[in-house]
This record gives C-alpha cells, structure tokens and sequence, in this order.
C-alpha cells in the first residue's frame, strides 16, 4: 500500500483553509500546519482530528518527518515568508488554497455562488439543499456553520458547491479565488465596489465579475438577482441568458411579503402560477434574498419543491452571520449580536435589520478590515451607521503589512472621526476592558448590542456576554 501523500498548509488557521486541510485529511493524506498564531475554533477543531500544527514559520519543522509531497499557500502569506522561501528554494511543488479547492474539490457540475455579499449563506444553504437531495458534493464554505457540518468535504456525487471569493488567490497571483473554479453554474448574489485595498477602483472590482461571467460556458447555467443593477447589466453586455429573482415583477421567482421576527423569516416565492411559502430560521430580511436564489438555482437543476423547502426550513445558518450570541431572556433583555460585517456597506445592512426587528437601541461596535481602513473608502462611510444609536469603535486590530497592502490606513480615532461625519454618537475606547463596560452599563432592556467585523474582538464578546448574564 502506497503511503499517504504528505501536504503542508502554510496559514492553516484560517476557516477556509483548516477546512481545506481538513477534507484532505479525511481523504487519506497526511496534514500539517502552520501559522502565526492559533485560537479557538480553529485550534481546538484541528486538535480534535490529531492535525500536527505550530505556531511560526519554521522550515526545519516543515520538514521534521520528511519533506512535503506539496505545500498549500494562504493568500495572506508575504513572499518572503521563511516557509514558502524554502519550498521555492528547493523545489517542493505549491499551490494556492485556490488551487488546491480547484484541483480537489471543484467537480464535472461545478456551482460558484459569487458577489459581493450573501456568498457564504448561498454556499452554505445550496450545500445543505443538495446533501438532503442525495447528490452527494463535495464543498467549500468560508464559515463556520450553526449546525457542525464541516467548512469542506470531498464527496463522491459530480456536483461541487463553493463560496466564490473575490479577494486575490495568493501574492503570487493576484486573480480573483474564483478564477480557480470552473463554474458550470453560477449564483451571483450582488456587485458593489468593496476591498478597496485590492481594487483600487470600482471599474477594477466590476472586470473581476466580467471575468466570472465569462468562464461559464454557454451551455451552463446563471442565476442572478435581477434587484442589484450592475449584475443583470454585466450579463448583459455579455450577451449571456440567466435565470433572475428578486422582488421585481421581471424576476422569474419573485419573493415577496418578507417578515421578520425574533424567531426568523417567513415570505413567499412566485414561480410561474405557483407560489412557495417558505419559512426560516434566519434573521434579516437579506436572507430571503440568498434562500430564493438558492432556490432558483435548486430548482432549475431539478430538485423538488418540497425538498428545498424543507431544506430551508432546517438551515441553521452562519456562525458570525447575525448570530445571536446571547438572547434577552437570559440577559435582563439584551441580544448580543455577532456579525463579520467589516465594511460600511455589510454594516449598514445589519443595522438597517436590527432596527426593525428590535424595539430598543442598537449598540454597534465596528472594526473594518483592512481594505476599509484606507482613504479611499471614506466615500462609503457617509449615513451608514445610520441606524445604530451609538457606534464604539475599539483599538483596532494591527495586521501584519507587507509590500502588497496599502501604505496607509486609518487608526481608531481616525475612523471614529470618519464616521463621526455622519454620526454623532460615534466614540473610541482603545482600552478593551473600558469598552466592555461602557456599552453594558449603556444598555437597557431591550437593546441589542452588535459587534461587526472579521476580527475577533480580542474576547470582547464573550465577556460582554459574561456581565449580562
């Protein structure tokens, strides 16, 4: 018997890339890893699968039970890091975890959910529809789900589900993740200028998506939400027919009549002369609009009704995706919401959500990622902390930087001082201790208290859940 190819992931503790290195491992290979630093969720699920990790970058660790078979690179990892010198100095073959989804994971029926928001839903929710249909794909989700399914899997169906990501593959190869990933069929969500750190203009973001349109092949599929004008625009000019929803009355599936509670969504989708309720667990009404594309797309590749809406109905969601970390009745009356909103745009729309759905004030505590700490996203800052009473920003969160990002990016009073512009309750508490203070001293019953961005808020959240309980 052959012995199992050993792969080396350089930045293992990213989601994507733990659940990339995680489906390889339950193939038969032999992982490793390695990355700065580790934290839970991360660290603990690797440790309970026995994946050999350390924190660093140590080629002589890389290498302590035998060179690599081959190494998968994270797009955040410098040129000059030690590792990847190492393989490129002695010639240990590498790929990007894009590449590495492309060569593994992408199959004969390739769907992408792409755009510039709900991808992750989408991926997650078409993932969930096809495993209860029995096609058996294999995926990739850039989350955590609510339920435990693992971020990735190899399957053995000829279908494959992935999160089409427009962040750069890797420093060497600076194309969008997905131009790794063959669309057969494509969900294309929404296209709106963000990660200003990469695309340094909008008219640059829009030809990433031209670029997407255009690897589907004539005979593959497009869904696309006809209610976000530049993607039915893009198809357009592309000449490509797709299958639209939305709530336009043009939508091939219509949504309409969304509610929102506490407890979730319910609306209908309109087909033709049949009329779909569907009900789900899901809070903001955005969610309506990723489950009707994925059921659009569900549909037409011929699944029943029936089976996608059951299939909805039991879709827990996205950890970080308005997560509710804490409840009221276990808090005097306050939510705490986690979210990874770390753009102006993402957080305006949670707000907007939060505002309907609860009756007291919205505390919002903000940290962007980088791309949206730069001068040239200050446009999109203007009202979009609109619908939260007060915004904290906290010490924000220092990246390592190399040649590739931008030379500059605000600090937390800088931000707090864009924002402000537009928002007076807008403050900055460096100290984390005094923020966890000021906004549980702040609430009252029935407030919400949300944290939005990719960071993790150095503990913040789960003392602030601490207190209130």
């Amino acid at each position: 018997m052959a012995k199992p190819q050993k792969v080396h992931f350089i930045g293992i503790c990213g989601v994507a890339m733990s659940a990339v290195a995680t489906a390889l491992r339950e193939k038969g290979y032999k992982v490793t890893g390695s990355d700065a630093g580790f934290f839970p969720p991360v660290s603990t699920h690797l440790d309970k699968l026995g994946i050999p990790y350390y924190a660093g970058w140590h080629p002589e660790k890389m290498i302590a039970d035998g060179t690599p078979d081959f190494v998968v690179v994270g797009n955040a990892i410098a040129t000059q890091n030690p590792e990847l010198a190492y393989v490129e100095e002695h010639g240990v073959p590498f790929k990007s975890y894009p590449e590495a989804v492309g060569e593994f994971i992408i199959k004969k029926n390739s769907i992408v959910a792409a755009g510039t928001y709900g991808k992750t839903t989408s991926s997650a929710l078409l993932t969930h529809i096809l495993r209860r249909a029995g096609r058996e794909p294999s995926y990739m989700i850039g989350g955590l789900t609510q339920d435990g399914l693992p971020s990735a899997a190899i399957d053995s169906g000829e279908w494959s589900v992935v999160e089409g990501d427009e962040y750069t593959s890797a420093k060497w190869d600076q194309r969008p993740k997905f131009a790794h990933y063959k669309p057969t069929h494509l969900l294309l969500t929404a296209v709106k200028w963000d990660h200003a750190d990469i695309y340094k203009t909008e008219e640059s973001y829009f030809e990433a998506f031209r670029g997407l349109i255009r690897s589907v092949p004539k005979e593959g599929m497009i869904v696309a939400c006809i209610d976000d004008d530049q993607a039915p625009k893009m198809l357009a000019e592309a000449g490509r027919d797709f299958i639209s929803y939305g709530t336009s009355s043009r939508a091939k599936y219509r949504y309409e009549d969304v509610f929102q509670s506490e407890r979730g969504l319910a609306w209908s989708v309109i087909h033709g002369d049949l009329r779909y309720d569907i009900e789900s667990p899901l809070l903001g009404k955005y969610n309506a609009e990723n489950a009707t594309g994925c059921f659009a797309l569900a549909r037409e590749i011929g699944i029943a009704p029936e089976e996608i809406l059951e299939a909805i109905r039991g879709f827990r969601g996205m950890k970080r995706r308005l997560e509710k970390r804490l409840e009221a009745p276990l808090s005097g009356g306050t939510t705490v919401i986690d979210d990874i909103a770390h753009s102006p745009e993402k957080a305006r729309s949670v707000l907007k959500n939060l505002r309907e759905i609860y009756s007291g004030k919205v505390i919002a505590v903000y940290e962007p990622n980088t791309g949206n700490r730069t001068p040239e996203s200050v446009p999109s800052y203007k009202n979009a902390f609109r619908d939260a009473d007060m915004v904290v920003i906290p010490k924000l969160t220092r990246l390592k930087v190399d040649s590739n990002e931008p030379e500059k990016t605000f600090d937390g009073e800088e931000l707090t001082s864009v924002i402000g512009k537009s928002h007076k309750n807008a403050v900055y508490l460096e100290d984390d201790e005094a923020l966890v203070s000021h906004i549980t001293e702040k609430r009252e019953p029935g407030d919400v208290i949300a944290f939005l961005g990719s960071h993790g808020f150095r503990g913040m959240i789960e003392e602030t859940v601490k207190r209130l309980q």
